[in-house]
């Protein structure tokens, strides 16, 4: 079983059939062993399952000889900041936007660095499987802290508050952990925030909490229009990732709010290094270029982008996948800073959000597409002979296969938990985004 939950990233299987009390105490054991640490700070989200495992991971955590720091129920952008503010490793018990009978654990070294299968989790797993575990006299002992205070307050020192106006927001928590921090945040400035499901509900009883579905973000388009909002939000279920609706109540894509945050980060500090994604559109190195940063091009996937950043000291990362990264937040992403920031921009440029995206509205950008295919690398390999004899501009394997050419780019790459190749795709036009979207297809669903 555990090879089923030990992810590239993280721990994530359904409770109770694949992680239970049992294995989740195994894994508290493990995680201390591994790091050899005296303290783990740990918090867990609103499922159902998640106070029954987060209790059973402390009880690992201490018959190992460790204490633990129970910060509660909060958002995994929380615990991040929970890790670098008290200089400890920690753990989020959490399953991010995944439903109701899923669960799982994100874990990081202290001042929030990410562990990944490279970086410790197959070491854990290891440990687990072997009963190697680290053997102590002494049993540790639980100490009860809330932080959420403290990153409320930290999350505003990345704004100016002089400039915050009278704004209207719908916020979509999707019942998950947003509910509880936006309030906390926003409860001092002159902004109205109109909430959907902030009631904590592990069960998800009004839609899923994921929002990079269209049809989650249905309700908060049609308060956005009703209520006469200036923008809408929506965070997934621990709330670190967030999407972006504008008055309108059209979708934005987070390639153009990604732009929207490194102009403005730009525009105070000069020459800073940016990271973005590979999957990110063209218009993020772009824009960057073209406001006196430098662009990183990294693989999909927070501890990557969180590695580099600390390595350079990247000022900013961003994925298209709604994650929004900040040096000044121990390198980790939070969903609720990008929401400040963006409700900044908008009070001092004194602009509509649509007007402000417009600059950077250059490309058709094709929305992440899987196919399922029964051979990721032969499938693969497949593609890149193909594109091989087009004469590309570029070639690259730093995660799956992208190539270039001057008028279109795509990268096509294996998920690392389904039979599956994700595509991302973009062009110059929708013609020919529309014309390489059926090509690709027709490669990869025909053998």
């Amino acid at each position: 079983m555990l090879s089923t939950i030990f992810k590239a990233y993280d721990v994530r299987g359904i409770y109770p059939t694949e992680i239970n009390d049992e294995t989740t105490y195994k894994i508290g054991k493990a995680f201390v062993s591994f790091l050899k640490c005296k303290e783990v700070i740990v918090g867990y989200d609103m499922r159902i399952s998640s106070p029954k495992l987060s209790k059973a991971f402390i009880n690992g955590v201490n018959d190992s000889g460790a204490d633990a720091i129970d910060i509660g129920m909060v958002s995994t952008d929380a615990l991040y900041f929970a890790s670098g503010f008290l200089k400890r490793p920690g753990v989020m018990l959490t399953a991010s936007h995944n439903p109701k009978e899923y669960n799982g654990i994100k874990f990081c070294k202290e001042n929030a660095v990410p562990i990944n299968e490279d970086t410790g989790l197959n070491e854990i797993k290891t440990i687990i499987e072997k009963n190697n575990y680290k053997s102590s006299d002494k049993k540790g002992k639980i100490t009860k802290k809330d932080i959420m205070e403290d990153y409320a307050k930290h999350t505003l020192e990345f704004i100016d508050l002089n400039k915050i106006k009278k704004l209207r927001i719908a916020v979509d928590s999707g019942n998950g952990m947003a509910g509880k921090i936006v309030p906390l945040a926003y409860k001092n400035l002159p902004i109205e925030i109109i909430p959907l499901y902030f009631e904590l509900d592990g069960t998800f009883p009004n839609h899923p909490a994921d929002p990079s579905r269209k049809e989650n973000l249905k309700q908060l388009q049609i308060a956005v229009k009703e209520k006469k909002c200036d923008f809408g939000m929506a965070f997934d279920g621990d709330a670190d990732r967030i999407f972006f609706i504008d008055e309108n109540a059209n979708i934005i894509n987070s390639s153009l709010m990604s732009c929207l945050i490194i102009k403005n980060i730009l525009e105070k500090h000069k020459n800073e290094k940016i990271i973005y994604n590979l999957v990110c559109s063209r218009i993020v190195p772009d824009t960057i270029k073209k406001y006196g940063g430098q662009p990183i091009k990294e693989r999909v996937g927070h501890s990557f982008i969180k590695q580099t950043m600390k390595k350079i000291n990247a000022i900013f990362g961003c994925e298209n996948s709604a994650h929004y990264y900040f040096r000044d937040n121990f390198n980790a992403d939070s969903g609720l800073i990008a929401s400040l920031i963006v409700a900044e921009i908008v009070s001092k440029e004194d602009k509509k959000l649509s007007e402000l995206l417009k600059e950077f509205q250059k490309y058709s950008t094709l929305e992440e597409t899987n196919f399922k295919v029964d051979n990721k690398k032969s499938k693969l390999k497949k593609i890149e002979e193909f594109y091989k004899g087009k004469n590309p501009k570029k070639m690259s394997k730093l995660d799956g296969l992208s190539v270039e050419f001057d008028e279109w780019w795509f990268n096509v790459r294996p998920s690392n938990t389904e039979p599956l190749l994700r595509l991302n795709l973009e062009a110059n036009s929708r013609d020919l985004m529309e014309e390489k979207r059926k090509e690709l297809a027709s490669i990869t669903e025909h053998s």
